[in-house]
C-alpha cells in the first residue's frame, strides 16, 4: 500500500490515526516531503518527494513499486488528491481519474456538476476582480460568501453582508487563492443559513454509503474557522442528509474513495457546499471510528485496493472534539492541561498540542487555521449533548494564554 503524505508534528496529531491503521491492515511504502520520524514504526519503506513536484512525486512512486508489490496508493490531504490520482494512474492502480479530482478539488467546477444534476447546492459566480465580483454579489443578492475556488479548511473563505464590505472581503478571499493549484479564480455565493454539518461517506464501485454525520460549531462571522465537531451514531439526521451526499458524489463522477460531504440544512433542508475526497479534517474520521466503529482510514486503503471496506457498526456512541484557540494573537506564554484531571477522566479521550510556550499564533483574518490553533481535546460520551458538554468541562481545565506584540500592546 503506497500513502502520499505530509510529515511534522502536525501531520502526526491529525493525521497519525490514519497511518496507524493503515499499517496494521497493509505494509505502508510511504512518500513524504522529508526524512520520516513518528511515521517510521508504521512503514516498509519510504521515499522523500515534495508531492507537489510532478515529476519527483512519479520517480518516487516508481522507485518504490520497484521495490515492492504495490496494490494502491491513498492520501488523506486535500492539496494532494489530484497528483496522487496522477501516480496511481502512472502506477497502473486503481483510482478515481485525474479529472475527477480535479472537478472536486475546483468548487466552481463542482457548481456546475451539482446543477446539472439536481443536486441542491448553493447559487455561485465566478469572479477574477472586484468588479466582477460587485456584479456577481448583486445578482445573488446580500448576504454572499467569498472563497477561493480551489482551497479548504476555511482558508480565505468570508462572508460579506454589505457592498461597502465586498473590496475587503475580496481581498482577503482573493489573498487565499492565490495558492490554489487547480484554480485561482474567487467564488461569490449564496450564503446558506443554516447549521453546517458535513456527511462521512465510503463510496466502492460507484455505490456510496453514508457512515455518519459530524454536526459543527464556526467561530465568529464572517469567517468560517471551524471550533468544534460532534458525531453521533444514533444521529436521526443520517437518513435525510445521506441521499444528497450520495448524489453528490456521484454528479462528481467518484466512484471509489472516503469522501467528506460538507451541506448546510436551509429551512431544514440539505444545501451542498462541497464534496472533498478525502477523510474529514480535525480528527473526524477518529470521531467516527469512536462514536461507530467504522474505520474510514482502512476504508480509504481498502477502496484504493479495489477491496470491499468493512462498514460494519460496532459501537452506538457519541465523541466531540473542541480545537484550541487563544483569544488573541501573540506568543504563547500559557498552555496547559490539568495533568490530574485528565488522569481520572476516562471520557477524556486524549488532548494534544501541536504549540508550546514561546510561539506565535496568529488568527483570522492575518491568520488561518494552520497558525492559530494551539491543539485539540476529544471527549465521549453516550450522546453528542454528553459529549459536547463534557468538552465544556473539559475545557475549564485548560491554561491557554497569548501575550499581544509589543507593537500591539
Amino acid at each position: 500500500m503506497l500513502v502520499v503524505s505530509p510529515t511534522g508534528p502536525e501531520a502526526e496529531a491529525y493525521r497519525g490515526y490514519c497511518l496507524e491503521a493503515v499499517a496494521a491492515r497493509y505494509d505502508v511504502a510511504l512518500i513524504t516531503p522529508a526524512e520520516p520520524t513518528w511515521e517510521r514504526e508504521f512503514i516498509t519503506d519510504s521515499e522523500i518527494a515534495d508531492p507537489d513536484d510532478a515529476q519527483a512525486l512519479a520517480a518516487a512512486g516508481e522507485a518504490l513499486a520497484g521495490r515492492n508489490e504495490l496494490t494502491g496508493v491513498v492520501t488523506w490531504t486535500e492539496w494532494h488528491l489530484v497528483p496522487t490520482a496522477r501516480l496511481a494512474r502512472r502506477l497502473g492502480l486503481p483510482t478515481n481519474s485525474p479529472e475527477v479530482m480535479e472537478a472536486a478539488r475546483n468548487k466552481a467546477t463542482a457548481r456546475g456538476l451539482f446543477a446539472r444534476h439536481g443536486v441542491p447546492s448553493a447559487a455561485s459566480m465566478s469572479a477574477r476582480s472586484l468588479l466582477e465580483a460587485a456584479l456577481a454579489a448583486e445578482t445573488i443578492g446580500y448576504p454572499v460568501v467569498l472563497k477561493p475556488a480551489a482551497r479548504a479548511g476555511s482558508i480565505g473563505v468570508i462572508r460579506v453582508d454589505r457592498a461597502e464590505e465586498l473590496p475587503a472581503g475580496f481581498a482577503f478571499a482573493a489573498a487565499g487563492a492565490r495558492d490554489g493549484i487547480e484554480s485561482t479564480k474567487v467564488l461569490v455565493e449564496e450564503y446558506l443559513d443554516g447549521p453546517e454539518v458535513s456527511v462521512e461517506c465510503v463510496t466502492h464501485r460507484g455505490h456510496t454509503t453514508a457512515v455518519a454525520v459530524t454536526r459543527k460549531t464556526l467561530g465568529a462571522p464572517p469567517f468560517f474557522e471551524e471550533i468544534a465537531h460532534s458525531v453521533d451514531a444514533a444521529d436521526p439526521l443520517l437518513d435525510q442528509v445521506a441521499p444528497v451526499a450520495a448524489t453528490a458524489i456521484k454528479a462528481l463522477g467518484i466512484t471509489d474513495g472516503v469522501s467528506h460531504v460538507e451541506m448546510r440544512l436551509v429551512g431544514g433542508r440539505p444545501r451542498l457546499i462541497e464534496v472533498n475526497g478525502r477523510i474529514g479534517g480535525d480528527m473526524i474520521g477518529h470521531l467516527v471510528k469512536l462514536a461507530t466503529g467504522v474505520d474510514l482510514a482502512r476504508a480509504a486503503a481498502d477502496t484504493a485496493c479495489g477491496q470491499a471496506p468493512d462498514l460494519t457498526r460496532t459501537r452506538n456512541s457519541a465523541a466531540a472534539i473542541r480545537l484550541l484557540y487563544p483569544s488573541a494573537s501573540g506568543t504563547l506564554t500559557h498552555c496547559h492541561f490539568d495533568d490530574d484531571f485528565a488522569a481520572r477522566t476516562p471520557w477524556l479521550e486524549r488532548v494534544a498540542f501541536q504549540r508550546t510556550v514561546g510561539d506565535t499564533v496568529i488568527l483570522p483574518p492575518d491568520g488561518d487555521m494552520f497558525s492559530a490553533r494551539a491543539g485539540f481535546l476529544i471527549t465521549t460520551g453516550p450522546t453528542a449533548d454528553v459529549a459536547q458538554a463534557r468538552a465544556d468541562e473539559a475545557l475549564g481545565h485548560l491554561t491557554l494564554a497569548a501575550a499581544p506584540p509589543p507593537s500591539a500592546a
